[in-house]
């Protein structure tokens, strides 16, 4: 994996080193040693999966509250995404900024979010499928989230938003 770091601290576009014959292709996609020889939490506690069947569908903006903290590394498997950090962390030099990139199973790219992050994607394809690693075990009291269209950050998506659940429209504004 090739490690490109963002504009917000601790946080990176993971590309794919692949490893090609007449077969096709391998990958690695988490590999522990990589993550901790660049300082990166390299815990792996679960994976998730989620579908999306419409594009212009909105998750997020979703964190786990301290002492639940997770780090995440996410990968479009199928369609495509524009995914969203924000900076939450109260020290960081970067609190409250907003990164998007797109994700694709074209581009094989994944994305490393750091702990104190509210993550959320927007698909760009109808059927897109994604896949999260994460640090930490979900812990449903420790489930928090900041509107997807909080003025204050003002991410700019892609799209007019065609699905988002009802939790994730009920989410306050964050506040600094």
């Amino acid at each position: 994996m090739r490690f490109k770091p963002l504009p917000l601290a601790g946080a990176f576009l993971l590309e794919p080193e692949l490893h090609e014959d007449e077969r096709g292709f391998f990958e690695r996609l988490w590999c522990r040693r990589e993550l901790a020889e660049r300082g990166l939490n390299a815990e792996l506690a679960q994976c998730s999966f989620s579908y999306n069947r419409q594009m212009a569908t909105l998750r997020g903006m979703h964190y786990q509250a301290a002492p639940h903290a997770e780090t995440k590394i996410v990968r479009c498997a199928a369609g495509a995404i524009f995914d969203v950090i924000v900076d939450l962390r109260p020290e960081s030099p970067t609190r409250g900024r907003w990164h998007g990139v797109e994700l694709t199973r074209r581009n094989r790219q994944s994305l490393y979010v750091p702990e104190g992050f509210a993550h959320g994607f927007q698909t760009l394809e109808d059927d897109t499928e994604v896949l999260y690693l994460i640090s930490a075990f979900h812990e449903p009291t420790a489930a928090r989230g900041i509107r997807w269209d909080d003025p204050a950050i003002n991410i700019r998506w892609p799209l007019s938003p065609s699905v988002i659940s009802a939790r994730d429209r009920s989410y306050d504004d964050w506040s600094a």
